[in-house]
């Protein structure tokens, strides 16, 4: 099953037992569970172990979501104190520079700002799916890094040089409607500069 499907069908979907319904919302949040996880600086076992709980526990309060949209922050709650709780266990501290900012709280505001682009990046990351083929393709080029060439571009996609400009910009017009960007009410994230153009995505 595509990313393109709403969340809030996702979580429909997984809570009837659609077992691509579940691996759709696990694709989508894994990446944000694990840079919530990835924080706290835990062993491997015992960010495995943070990790699977998360799911565990998705498993068992899915159907008390009233909000599909507020998922993002219910995993990333969880993981922060599903991390603390097995520091706590293991009768330790986080490892940290006594100069520098200490341990994470679920108040941390760099970590916040983090999940924000985190959803934002997987809003977007879902709105490219919805795109064709074509439209896709055209703005993952102008998105690489390094910069790859108009030129280049153009022999890629068969696509005259003249018509990359304008072609982006509806691509971009159409990525900012799609059902992920629109939902999550944020533009899509990401800018990159080179050979005089500039792609900002928002």
């Amino acid at each position: 099953m595509g990313s393109s499907v709403p969340v809030d069908e996702l979580v429909a979907g997984a809570r009837g037992g659609d077992q691509s319904c579940w691996n759709a919302l696990v694709e989508l949040y894994l990446p944000l569970v694990r840079r919530v996880i990835g924080r706290f600086r835990l062993s491997a076992a015992d960010a495995d172990d943070v990790n699977q709980t998360v799911w565990l526990q998705l498993v068992e309060h899915l159907n008390e979501l009233r909000e599909p949209r507020a998922l993002p922050g219910w995993l990333a709650t969880t993981a922060r104190h599903e991390a603390l709780r097995v520091i706590r266990l293991r009768g330790r501290a986080l490892p940290t520079d006594p100069l520098g900012p200490g341990l994470e709280t679920a108040d941390d505001p760099e970590l916040d700002a983090a999940l924000v682009e985190e959803e934002r990046r997987a809003a977007l990351r879902a709105g490219l799916r919805e795109l064709s083929e074509s439209r896709r393709g055209l703005l993952m080029l102008l998105l690489a890094d390094p910069p790859i060439p108009y030129e280049e571009i153009s022999r890629r996609l068969d696509m005259p040089v003249g018509s990359i400009g304008p072609t982006r910009a509806r691509a971009l017009a159409q990525l900012r409607e799609t059902t992920w960007v629109r939902n999550h009410a944020a533009e899509p994230a990401g800018t990159r500069t080179g050979g005089g153009r500039d792609v900002a995505l928002g």
